[in-house]
């Protein structure tokens, strides 16, 4: 049989503490597209003028936009 705690007043406190303390994570890792060349959803800042330069050509704005950043960063 198990023994009563000595101080009951403790015990509670740490069994709360146990359920209702979120663990600590460590550093997140960056973690690869699950499948080769998935995009990414992104929230990003562009100036208005550099917006509508990519949007005048109508739909497909964005493609031409992330092929711009592909080609600036050397991976075009």
């Amino acid at each position: 049989m198990a023994r009563r705690p000595s101080d009951p007043r403790t015990a509670a406190e740490q069994a709360f503490k146990a359920v209702t303390t979120k663990p600590v994570e460590g550093p997140s890792e960056k973690k690869a597209p699950a499948l080769p060349g998935a995009k990414e959803l992104v929230s990003l800042r562009i100036d208005r003028d550099v917006l509508d330069f990519f949007q005048e050509d109508g739909p497909g704005w964005q493609e031409r936009i992330n092929a711009a950043l592909r080609k600036a960063a050397g991976k075009a």
